[in-house]
């Protein structure tokens, strides 16, 4: 069965998309720490990060690394937080959030609740940006 990132991939649940290649897709989190959260994933379904293989994993990082600048250039932050967990979705996938300090990228903090017009507005910000 696929896991719910592969859903997304394929278009059975729809998600607010910051950018997209062949290999890699970046979308909003609908639970955010901070405006601007965003998932960057291999549409490879693979659990563990570490399972990637060497150059899809250094090419998973260059692709966020763009997303990342993308969403600097849209949300006021210090700087783009990365992180990596691993356990709430079985499928690699990188967190990047825009931080201030440490604080802002604590996941056992309160989650935002943004709407799904607040999510599209964003999105599409990030998209330009």
């Amino acid at each position: 069965m696929a896991a719910l990132f592969t859903k997304i991939i394929n278009g059975e649940i729809p998600c607010h998309k910051i950018a997209e290649s062949d290999e890699f897709l970046a979308f909003l989190d609908i639970s955010p720490l901070r405006e601007g959260h965003t998932l960057v994933i291999p549409k490879k379904e693979v659990d563990y990060i570490f399972d990637l293989d060497d150059d899809l994993l250094g090419r998973l990082h260059v692709f966020a690394k763009g997303v990342a600048k993308q969403i600097e250039n849209v949300v006021p932050c210090e700087r783009i937080g990365v992180a990596v967990i691993g356990l709430e979705v079985p499928h690699a996938h990188v967190h990047l959030v825009p931080i201030d300090g440490v604080g802002d990228i604590n996941f056992e903090r309160e989650k935002l609740k943004p709407s799904q017009e607040e999510l599209a507005e964003i999105a599409e910000k990030i998209r330009k940006g």
